[in-house]
């Protein structure tokens, strides 16, 4: 159990404290705790960044959301933690936009490659943006999770 809650953390870098605030989040919303939660953790910025094929690892996500990079509805997110609703627009600004060495070894590097973009997402190449089309369902997350056994451990 806990050894699955260390491995989410490590997947989705993050601290202790922060993990529970989002399980405590995903516990109060309406249906299965631990399909909230793996909800919840897909849709916050940075890997929604991530999963647009923005950036090369969520930890560098984080830092283009910290300096200030990111847009969501035109409007400049700071906090990697932002849950991204429904219709959001996620985009990077004029400024990340202007740095032809960031875009080069980055972003086009990484649109090169073959990698899906989720069905909850769309992702608009030539604009570098993408629109969040719906929540994330569990089918959606390809990686090996049993989040019942997360949902065990805090229920204790």
């Amino acid at each position: 159990m806990l050894r699955e809650k260390q491995k989410v953390k490590m997947i989705y870098g993050m601290r202790e404290k922060q993990f529970r605030r989002f399980f405590e989040i995903a516990s109060r919303q309406k249906g299965v705790t631990g399909d909230n939660l793996l909800s919840c953790l897909e849709r916050r910025l940075d890997n929604v960044l991530y999963r647009l094929k923005m950036t090369m690892t969520r930890s560098q996500a984080r830092q283009v959301i910290v300096h200030g990079h990111v847009l969501v509805d035109g409007k400049r997110v700071k906090s990697p933690s932002y849950l991204v609703n429904i219709g959001d627009e996620i985009s990077l600004s004029s400024q990340a936009l202007s740095k032809e060495s960031f875009l080069d070894s980055v972003i086009k590097k990484r649109l090169g490659i073959a990698i899906k973009v989720p069905e909850w997402l769309e992702l608009q190449k030539k604009d570098y943006k993408g629109i969040v089309l719906r929540d994330p369902a569990r089918d959606d997350i390809k990686d090996e999770i049993e989040e019942h056994l997360i949902v065990e451990l805090y229920s204790k």
